[in-house]
This record gives structure tokens, sequence and C-alpha cells, in this order.
């Protein structure tokens, strides 16, 4: 069935809008926006649906309503990042007449400012992540650039067995300074697996309790 004119002179009025170059960088940040907020509700949803019902207790509805509420909050603050940082790239290309690597760098402070600052559970999650990548990537960087010298030998079995060596220790005498998910996840493999009460809670469950 074929759309009624009116609809087809729409989509063409608006794929001739998305050709013009003239307003590329707006239509940039609105796809920035979008892209955004798509990507983040992919990423959160599996992962707070596996966390909650994995490790947070109450009703199905509570549980549903946090996942729906991680899922939210992920993806506008990813979307609200994503606009920003575009937006303030091409205002600071605009005016200078020229692009810089610091406007990058500048945007995306100013973007992280208004967007992450919030101390909570899905911006810590989401500024970790970004740490341990931006760490290798100035690593490789810098040997890229003369800074470091080049490794005469796979550095990764080093570099993973202080973090899983620095991880535990702060895990078993620390614990209070680890993120709660990430706690929540070890006291899962390290302390429960040291209780049990006979062969169910062995084998199928995790933990219940002793029998009366």
């Amino acid at each position: 069935m074929a759309a009624p004119p009116q609809i087809r002179a729409l989509l063409l009025a608006v794929n001739e809008l998305l050709r013009n170059r003239r307003y590329h960088a707006a239509l940039a940040m609105i796809k920035g926006f979008r892209n955004g907020a798509v990507y983040g509700a992919k990423i959160r949803a599996p992962h707070a649906l596996v966390m909650t019902f994995l490790f947070r207790s109450g009703s199905l509805r509570k549980k549903l309503q946090a996942i729906l509420q991680a899922t939210y909050t992920h993806s506008r603050n990813l979307a609200c990042f994503v606009f920003i940082y575009k937006g303030l790239c091409a205002l600071q290309s605009h005016v200078q007449g020229e692009t810089y690597q610091a406007h990058s760098f500048l945007a995306a402070v100013i973007g992280s400012y208004l967007v992450f600052r919030d101390n909570n559970a899905i911006n810590s999650q989401i500024s970790m992540y970004l740490t341990s990548r931006v760490l290798f990537a100035l690593c490789r960087l810098g040997v890229e650039k003369g800074y470091l010298p080049e490794p005469r030998c796979d550095p990764f079995p080093w570099f993973t067995g202080l973090v899983w060596g620095l991880v535990m220790w702060l895990f078993e005498y620390h614990q209070h300074t680890l993120q709660p998910s990430l706690q929540s996840s070890m006291t899962y493999l390290y302390k429960d697996s040291n209780v049990w009460h006979d062969v169910s809670d062995f084998l199928l469950y995790n933990k219940s309790p002793p029998s009366q």
C-alpha cells in the first residue's frame, strides 16, 4: 500500500533537510542524542537485570522498578552528554574557524560536569569503566610517542597480577573502599563459598538457614 501524498512529501522534505550540509552539526547533535539513548539502554538493561535479580532483595515490582530506573538514568545521561559534547565541539570549531585537539578535551570536561557530576552508582560505574581504558590507552600512546620505552615482553601478565593482588587485598582488609556492586560480587564468590549446611546449599543454592 502506497503512502499518502502528504506523507511522501514530508519524507522528501525531511530527506532533503538531512542532506543539507548547512545543518549537519545540529543534526549530528540530535542523532548523537538518539544514539546515546539507545546505546545506554542496550548496555544498562541487561546488566541491571542480571545484577538486580542476583544480588538485590525485595519484591518483583521493586526489582523491575530498579532495572527501569537504572536503564533510564544511564540512557538519559549518555544521550545528554553526547548532545552537549558534539554541540560544544561544533561551537568551538565555528568560533575559531578550525578544529583543535583541545576542543574535544574541553567539551568533554564541560559536558561531564553538567551530566555526570552526581556521585551515584551509574555515574560511578561509567567513570570507572572509562578509567581503566584511559590508562591502557595513555600507556600505548606514551609508547607510540616515545615517552615510554617499548616493553621487551608482554606486560599484561604483570599488570593483571598487580590488579588482582590489589583488589583481593582491598576486599579482604578494606572492603568498604570498593564499589557496592563489586563488594556484592566478591562476597558471593569468596565469602559465601565458605558457608553451607547440607548438600542443598552446597550444590544447589548459595546459602540457606540452618535446619532447626
